[in-house]
């Protein structure tokens, strides 16, 4: 990317909107708030999207909800956009249509609209860049947009829109400096994406009482998991999407439908069961054909995604307690299939590192931690200082290209490689082994 583009007269190509925007307000720099945004939307109507739209916030889960959404309702024929953030190896993952990222030339188009509407309005890059994604949704005007919310929920820059349904995926501890230091206090804030007389969905299990209360103040329609949905497993073994045929299946309950013997998704079954609460409200329940068929193949890039398969590696992009509960989940069902199970860890400071190693401290023979760049980054030595009070013994890397690629080529055949903790070492990680192929 270009480092010398310092004005948006200058800027030509997506590498130079980006290097722009990232000079004016750096991405790592958070500024929470709707003025803004809200300001510079209003002077296109860009706040008021095309078709039915659903706004979907949460600690964990939202990426994967929204994917599953979209290719059930593309399986049904209907056009769909997805936006989403951050992403792993290209900036045009964060809007897809119709399943396909949006090219270059078209978000060029929509940079110079944004940059041009502004005036003199300065935005965050986030705030920016929803935006852009919104111009874009409103040129193609899909039936469907999926609008992923980037941190919280109340203040966050794609809560201009008006959502048809409003989804909570799950509640966890994360980003405490901007959204409070306790589940009740970071679920009020997420429950801000909720309208008054709106249609609520939740997926988290162990749900704070302050959404409940934010839900009942704006006399919102709400569906809870296991209590106006219902899912249950009937498996003993979950490996991954490669060892589908030792799973067994589940079952999905709604309102008015229910779904028998599905396959398990390589995607967590919470998730899948929230994104057929959200189509049930829609009145677009899949048919059990087409239902079994897109779980049977539903993958998300970063999400316990299978790099190779002998030796083996996954990538995933879990960082915080709740994710690593999971990946930890998941790992100890794989355990007995490999000689020993090896980490690639880099986190952002910024998190709970502690919290998010300590799930993982039974199930890895041999830690590898690297250093991340920028204000966030966390250092090795961070990490490897929390892992040492548990008796943790580490190895310590530069960065992770480095890193990745000497385990890589020690790798055994009956080993097993897992690379977690940011969507940055993760994307690090893809690189290297995009350009391996």
């Amino acid at each position: 990317m270009s480092t010398t583009v310092l004005n948006s007269q200058s800027c030509q190509s997506l590498a130079d909107w980006l290097c722009y925007i990232e000079q004016s307000h750096p991405v790592h720099q958070i500024e929470l708030g709707l003025e803004r945004v809200h300001a510079v939307a209003a002077r296109a109507g860009l706040q008021h999207l095309p078709g039915k739209k659903v706004l979907i916030a949460g600690t964990n889960g939202k990426g994967t909800t929204a994917c599953c959404i979209e290719q059930l309702l593309l399986a049904q024929g209907k056009t769909v956009g997805v936006y989403s953030s951050p992403h792993l190896l290209q900036f045009n993952e964060r809007l897809r249509l119709n399943g396909q990222d949006v090219a270059d030339a078209d978000w060029v188009a929509a940079f110079a609209f944004v940059e041009a509407l502004r005036q003199d309005i300065a935005l965050t890059y986030f705030e920016f860049t929803t935006l852009v994604a919104f111009r874009l949704l409103q040129q193609q005007s899909p039936e469907y947009c999926l609008i992923e919310v980037g941190l919280g929920g109340r203040l966050d820059a794609t809560n201009i829109i008006s959502p048809d349904i409003s989804v909570i995926t799950t509640i966890d501890l994360d980003h405490q400096d901007w959204l409070g230091n306790d589940r009740d206090s970071i679920g009020r804030e997420k429950a801000g994406v909720f309208r008054a007389g709106g249609i609520a969905i939740i997926g988290e299990l162990n749900l704070p009482q302050s959404v409940l209360h934010k839900a009942a103040e704006l006399a919102c329609k709400t569906v809870l998991v296991q209590r106006d949905y219902h899912y249950q497993n009937h498996y003993q073994n979950h490996y991954g999407q490669q060892y589908l045929q030792q799973q067994q299946s589940w079952q999905w309950q709604g309102v008015s439908q229910q779904f028998d013997q599905l396959p398990v998704p390589a995607l967590p079954i919470q998730n899948a069961a929230c994104s057929l609460a959200v189509l049930e409200q829609l009145n677009m329940l899949p048919s059990p054909q087409q239902l079994c068929s897109v779980l049977a193949g539903l993958t998300l890039a970063g999400r316990m995604q299978w790099l190779q398969q002998q030796p083996a590696i996954i990538v995933d992009v879990a960082h915080n307690p709740q994710s690593a509960r999971y990946l930890a989940q998941q790992l100890l069902l794989l355990k007995p299939r490999f000689r020993r199970i090896l980490a690639l860890v880099g986190m952002l400071k910024d998190k709970d590192i502690e919290q998010t190693l300590l799930p993982l401290t039974p199930l890895f023979e041999q830690w590898h931690l690297v250093s991340l760049k920028g204000v966030r980054g966390a250092t090795a030595e961070q990490l490897d200082k929390v892992l040492a009070l548990h008796g943790v013994v580490t190895q310590l890397h530069e960065d992770t290209q480095s890193a990745y690629q000497q385990l890589q080529q020690r790798l055994q055949s009956d080993e097993l490689l897992v690379v977690f903790g940011s969507f940055i070492t993760v994307s690090a990680v893809l690189s290297c082994h995009q350009e391996a192929k």
